[in-house]
């Protein structure tokens, strides 16, 4: 079994997730006692946020790639980044490694072309909706993406940062990301990508009809995958 290496970039409440959902996979595919080999950095997310915040992306990835090379040093056969924003550096994280960044984006466009989903709807924060180091990754890969309208974006970004990131589930946060979906799935989206791995604390398959992809969930089965690959 590989060992993996889990680099918190966000909020420490996604980092968990990731950590049962793998341990949880390797049981399912090993039984017995089996659990995954796993190697956490937990990074102080302050920082990051700072570095977001005013745009040193720069400065946040070079945070990361020291946290990286201490789990490759001390034995991931490799790495997950447990955000979807923070994969805005991976390219800078990876060109310090020699070991290889399972990335978020791939995983979850293998998911959708599995689905035969050819228009998908994407959540996540501002970053990861408006920028193009995640969307491009997508679209090139022959899927259309729909982002929410310019006020939605700065609803659905707050609630991740006020709210999410602080373990903070208010019902009335559901109804508004709801009415987003909704939206999103009137313009044409085939499904939604949940692109925060906050999101998936907030918002579950059986609140909406259209079919949801948690990165999350995806990213960790993968990893799982990967970690059995021998």
């Amino acid at each position: 079994m590989k060992t993996i290496g889990l680099l918190g970039g966000m909020s420490w409440e996604s980092t968990v997730t990731y950590y049962t959902l793998i341990n949880q996979g390797i049981n399912q595919k090993l039984g017995g006692l089996h659990s995954a080999k796993i190697l956490l950095a937990s990074v102080e997310f302050q920082e990051i946020e700072t570095c977001q915040a005013q745009g040193d992306w720069e400065k946040s990835g070079e945070i990361l790639t020291e946290y990286a090379k201490g789990l490759e040093v001390a034995g991931a056969d490799f790495l997950l980044i447990c955000t979807n924003t923070m994969h805005k550096v991976a390219p800078q994280i990876q060109a310090q490694l020699s070991i290889p960044i399972l990335h978020i984006a791939d995983a979850t466009i293998e998911r959708l072309q599995q689905e035969g989903i050819t228009k998908v709807g994407l959540l996540g924060t501002k970053y990861t909706m408006t920028q193009e180091f995640y969307k491009e990754r997508i679209i090139k890969q022959g899927i259309t993406v729909l982002i929410p309208d310019k006020e939605d974006v700065e609803v659905v970004n707050s609630i991740i940062f006020d709210e999410l990131c602080l373990g903070e589930i208010k019902e009335a946060s559901k109804e508004q990301y709801i009415a987003v979906i909704e939206k999103l799935q009137a313009a044409g989206a085939q499904g939604i990508i949940l692109g925060c791995t906050e999101i998936g604390l907030l918002i579950q398959q059986s609140d909406v009809k259209l079919p949801l992809f948690d990165t999350t969930e995806i990213h960790s089965a993968v990893a799982v995958e990967k970690a059995l690959d021998e």
